[in-house]
């Protein structure tokens, strides 16, 4: 927990602050990387995110179609947070995506872009098929899903954690490296690429 100083101290929670860090490093980055852009000579970085970007657009527009191409900028904004949150613990940090208060706002997030998408396609229609009676159950699934987004993150970076604590205590010197390389590393991507993938899916 940190304080502000002012107006006699205001507690901002470690998850808030390391979550400004990152989005200070995603800002200065984005600065560096668009500030040489060229359409006649575009260098190799330039080349790279552009590829990288059209590698992202054809994925989501395969999951949801063309028609919700508009909502790809929120998916992969969300797929980069989650992925540098989940393994900022390497640089000394605490992640956000341990704090149920960060993977719920991430949840609710989704779930509102989720059901604003469904709206805007006749979603009302969605509760009555195949039949009437079901109707309960898919209002039930609105609550489910989220629940369930908010929880496998929160789990899986949790569960992660305690992991790589426990070897550290076992075997602080060698055994943790290639444990830490899964768990902090690769396995932080992949549950920010499971995220987002199921964000899109329901959609």
């Amino acid at each position: 927990m940190f304080t502000i100083p002012i107006f006699g101290g205001i507690p901002v929670k470690e998850s808030v602050v390391v979550t400004w860090i990152i989005m200070a490093v995603i800002v200065g980055l984005c600065i560096i990387f668009v500030r040489s852009l060229s359409v006649e000579n575009p260098g190799k970085v330039q080349l790279l995110l552009e590829s990288a970007i059209g590698k992202g657009l054809d994925f989501f527009e395969d999951i949801m179609g063309k028609e919700n191409r508009k909502y790809i900028p929120y998916l992969i904004t969300v797929l980069i947070y989650i992925g540098i949150a989940n393994i900022i613990g390497l640089f000394g940090f605490k992640s956000p995506t341990k704090d149920l208060n960060v993977t719920a706002a991430l949840a609710i997030m989704s779930m509102c872009l989720i059901e604003f998408s469904g709206i805007r396609k006749n979603w009302a229609a969605h509760f009555a098929k195949p039949v009437p009676f079901v109707a309960p159950i898919m209002v039930l699934e609105i609550v489910i899903r989220p629940l369930s987004l908010c929880m496998r993150l929160f789990g899986n970076v949790l569960g992660a954690f305690v992991i790589m604590e426990l070897l550290k205590a076992v075997a602080p010197v060698l055994i943790p490296i290639p444990f830490s390389f899964y768990f902090d590393i690769f396995d932080g991507f992949l549950q920010a690429y499971v995220f987002v993938f199921l964000t899109a899916l329901f959609m």
